[in-house]
C-alpha cells in the first residue's frame, strides 16, 4: 500500500503513472473525485471488479458504477440512449450526476448482476479525469466499507480499506462531499433513484419536467374500456410490478442507506399493481452486433468515439455515497 500526493504538480505525474500501472495489472486504487473518494478497478477485469466488491464487503448483487473521462464514451458503453439522457450528460457532465442506462451487450466486462444495465458518470475532478483518460472506463464505488460513511479524504479511505488497496491518490478533501444524484433512464418516465448533490429542481429548470409522464391521448373510441377477449393481457403486463421484466436492474439498497436527508416523497395516488399480473416481455431481444469496440484506450481527442450510437440495442455514496455513481439499483461512490 502506498499513498501519492496529486496536489503537488511536481509529484502528480509520478502518482498518476503509478496508479495507471496498478489498474492495468488488475490491482485496486483509491482516487479523489468531486463527490467523495472512490475505490477503482479496471472495468474490463472480472477479477479486479470482484476484488473491489470484496474490499467493500459487497456481493455481486451490488455492482459498481463506471466512471468515464469523456462524455462521448456514453454512446460506446450504452445503447438505446434516450435523447433526454444525452441532454442530461451535456448539461451536467462532468458533475455529480449518474445515469443508469442499457449496457452495450457486446462489451466483454463483468460488473456483477447488472441485468443488462450500466451506471455511468463523468466526475468533475482534474485528477480523476486525467487518470480516466489514461486507463479508459473504470469500475468505481465509494471508498468505504459497505454501510460505513463515505470517505472525504484519503486518510478516511485508507482507514477503512487498508492493504486491500494498492495505490492511494491524495487529492485533498472532496470538494462536494456528498453523493451524486442517480437517474434511471431505463424506465419511462425516468426516475430519480437517489437525489444527491444535484437536485430535481436544477434538472427540471435545465431540461423541463422529464419525470412526469405525459397525459394519454384521448381515445377515438370514447372513454369506455375495451372489454373484448383480447383486451386484458397486454395492459396487465404493462401495469405489472416495476421489476417484472428486469427494469430495476440494480439492488439499490445502498443508495437508500446513504441518501442525504430531505423531504419525504409525496405519496402516490396510483392503485398498487395486482400481484397476479403477467410479467412484461423481456426488455432486450437478441440482436446481431458489430464487432466489440475497444474502449481501453478511449480518451479525448482523435481517439474518442464519434457521437453516433452503436447499432445494437452497455453499473452507483457511491455509490454507497458515491463517486461514480452508485450504484447497486447500486451505488458507487
Amino acid at each position: 500500500m502506498s499513498v501519492h500526493d496529486t496536489q503537488n504538480p511536481e509529484s502528480r505525474e509520478d502518482a498518476l503513472q503509478t496508479a495507471v500501472e496498478a489498474v492495468r495489472e488488475g490491482r485496486l486504487i483509491v482516487l479523489p473525485t468531486d463527490t467523495v473518494y472512490g475505490i477503482g478497478a479496471d472495468a474490463f477485469s472480472a477479477e479486479a471488479v470482484d476484488a473491489l466488491l470484496d474490499a467493500k464487503g459487497r456481493g455481486r448483487d451490488t455492482p459498481p458504477p463506471v466512471l468515464v473521462g469523456d462524455p462521448s464514451v456514453l454512446l460506446a458503453l450504452a445503447v438505446d440512449v434516450p435523447d433526454y439522457a444525452e441532454r442530461l450528460a451535456e448539461e451536467f457532465w462532468p458533475g455529480p450526476l449518474t445515469l443508469i442506462l442499457t449496457a452495450q451487450p457486446s462489451l466483454t466486462w463483468d460488473l456483477g448482476e447488472t441485468r443488462g444495465t450500466v451506471a455511468l458518470r463523468m466526475p468533475d475532478d482534474e485528477v480523476a479525469l486525467d487518470l480516466l483518460r489514461r486507463t479508459g472506463p473504470m469500475a468505481v464505488s465509494s471508498a468505504n466499507r459497505h454501510g460505513k460513511p463515505a470517505a472525504l479524504t484519503v486518510l478516511d479511505a485508507a482507514t477503512q480499506l487498508g492493504d486491500a488497496v494498492e495505490v492511494y491518490l491524495d487529492g485533498g478533501t472532496a470538494r462536494i462531499g456528498t453523493s451524486s444524484t442517480i437517474i434511471d433512464t431505463t424506465v419511462e418516465p425516468p426516475e430519480i433513484v437517489r437525489e444527491g448533490a444535484l437536485t430535481r429542481e436544477q434538472i427540471v429548470e435545465a431540461l423541463g419536467d422529464i419525470f412526469t409522464a405525459p397525459e394519454p391521448e384521448p381515445s377515438d373510441h370514447g372513454t369506455e374500456p375495451d372489454d373484448g377477449p383480447d383486451a386484458g393481457d397486454g395492459a396487465e403486463a404493462e401495469d405489472g410490478p416495476a421489476d417484472a421484466d428486469g427494469s430495476y436492474q440494480y439492488s439499490y439498497t445502498d443508495i437508500r442507506e446513504t441518501a442525504p436527508e430531505g423531504p419525504a416523497a409525496e405519496p402516490s395516488n396510483a392503485e398498487p399493481p395486482a400481484t397476479d399480473q403477467a410479467s412484461a416481455p423481456a426488455r432486450d431481444a437478441a440482436i446481431d452486433l458489430p464487432s466489440e469496440p475497444d474502449l481501453r484506450d478511449i480518451s479525448s481527442g482523435d481517439n474518442a468515439p464519434d457521437s453516433t450510437p452503436l447499432d445494437a440495442g452497455g453499473t452507483l455514496p457511491g455509490e454507497d455515497a458515491e463517486p461514480g455513481a452508485g450504484p447497486t439499483r447500486n451505488t458507487p461512490g
